[in-house]
């Protein structure tokens, strides 16, 4: 699978985890170099809290469009560190 935006290639594995429809890549398959941290945090019920990041590529920008878990509740400890996408990034074999 691959994390695409602005034709740039943000994470590719072939080992992701789907959770609720969403891929979930392992935190060493994604391109770092276009990710900043956010101070956005959400709580899932069953996951825990989530930290997110900011996409970067040249001027655009896609705020807080990926996710992940630091520390997460037993349930979710499989995806721990793994990073999952949204807002208009694309998720493809």
């Amino acid at each position: 699978m691959k994390a695409i935006w602005k034709d740039v290639i943000l994470a590719d594995s072939k080992s992701t985890v789907v959770i609720e429809g969403n891929h979930y890549f392992p935190p060493e398959s994604i391109n770092r170099q276009f990710f900043s941290d956010s101070t956005t945090h959400t709580r899932c019920g069953w996951k825990g809290i989530a930290n997110y990041y900011t996409i970067n590529i040249k001027d655009d920008v896609n705020q807080d469009s990926a996710w992940y878990y630091p520390e997460p509740l037993d349930k979710a400890r499989h995806i721990k560190n793994y990073v999952a996408f949204w807002k208009g990034i694309k998720v493809e074999e």
